[in-house]
């Protein structure tokens, strides 16, 4: 049988850079070779395009700018070529590729600028389309959705740049608060705030990362995440997992460098408590247009069994300790076989 020929792509001009190099590493690690033919493009942060020959363990020596002395590539957005040009000393060469993996995490990845090349393109590829990419990516967007679709959530006020919603935002949701940039992934930017001084300073280290952030009710609860695979017809991982943050919330530190964060699957919560949660993941995973794969985030009060949807992940991490896989692996799907899953759902048309 004739391989299928799979792009991974990773790195990025993005606050989430190592964390692709991470996801990557893992991917490349644990894909079949006996099935695909892999080419792998890499992205630096400041968002040059280079065509990757090394070994996955490689990946984490791309940290180090002086390491990148790659061939230029790109992929064609010539829907009759559908390939990657390599630019090399004696010409251009071209790999065809059958469908894109994009292994790319927060701004110029996940938000729907690859997915609009590769639309233009005429390549499939894992993940959510161009509206569900940019909808989830930007959290104000998202949690408007959330509310059209009728699904619990906390209370939030946007500020956009420029904007002065001091008093508002003390009168509808008081502290203490979470000041979060709408788009930026990995908790990048996200500060918790007790009172004015540390909401204004909040405000300032948010905006660095974009021209809008969304300022949020605390949620008392424990957070519980569920993993959402599939097109239009999306199924949920039976298995939910749940999160004990190393510091006060589960910032970029506590995820990926933090032993101390305590990961519990599956998650210590009442058997309808889980269902309601994996219904409203579904709910929200439909309603913001999602495809491919999605980790969906809640907030859980186990006294009270109310329950607030905090995010949606379309291309969550995919590193040794991140959640959307070992939620699959815990029900039933190992790490090969969901990568499998991915790219066969890639390859659907809706």
């Amino acid at each position: 049988m004739e391989k299928l020929r799979v792009c991974v792509m990773f790195g990025g001009a993005s606050s989430e850079h190592e964390v692709s190099l991470k996801s990557a590493a893992s991917v490349l690690s644990n894909i079949d070779t006996q099935r695909y033919e892999v080419y792998k493009i890499a992205i630096s942060k400041e968002g040059g395009w280079y065509f990757y020959d090394g070994e996955a363990e490689g990946l984490s020596l791309l940290n180090d700018a002086e390491n990148w002395t790659m061939d230029r590539a790109m992929i064609s957005p010539d829907r009759e070529e559908k390939a990657i040009l390599r630019l090399t000393e004696s010409g251009i060469q071209r790999y065809p590729i059958d469908v894109v993996f994009p292994v790319l995490h927060g701004k110029n990845g996940e938000d729907g600028t690859v997915q609009g090349l590769l639309e233009l393109a005429g390549i499939p590829y894992v993940g959510s389309k161009v509206i569900g990419s940019a909808v989830c990516m930007d959290k104000c967007m998202a949690k408007t959705v959330f509310r059209y679709a009728g699904i619990p959530q906390a209370n939030w006020v946007e500020l956009k740049r420029g904007e002065e919603k001091i008093q508002e935002i003390e009168e509808t949701l008081g502290y203490p608060c979470f000041v979060k940039p709408a788009n930026a992934g990995s908790s990048v930017g996200i500060t918790k705030a007790h009172n004015r001084e540390e909401l204004e300073a909040g405000i300032q280290v948010a905006f660095k990362e974009d021209y809008k952030i969304l300022v949020e009710e605390m949620m008392y609860g424990t957070e519980v995440e569920c993993s959402v695979m599939g097109n239009l017809n999306p199924v949920a991982a039976e298995v939910l997992g749940e999160i004990a943050p190393a510091a006060e919330f589960y910032d970029y530190d506590a995820k990926y460098n933090n032993a101390a964060s305590i990961l519990t699957i599956p998650a210590d919560v009442k058997p309808e408590h889980a269902e309601k949660l994996r219904n409203f993941a579904v709910k929200a995973y439909k309603a913001c247009e999602c495809r491919g794969l999605s980790r969906v985030d809640f907030f859980l009060n186990k006294e009270t069994g109310d329950m607030y949807l905090n995010e949606i992940n379309t291309l969550p991490g995919f590193t040794s300790i991140s959640m959307y896989a070992k939620l699959w692996g815990a029900s039933g799907l190992p790490y090969s076989e969901l990568v499998d899953r991915l790219l066969d759902l890639a390859m659907e048309v809706d």
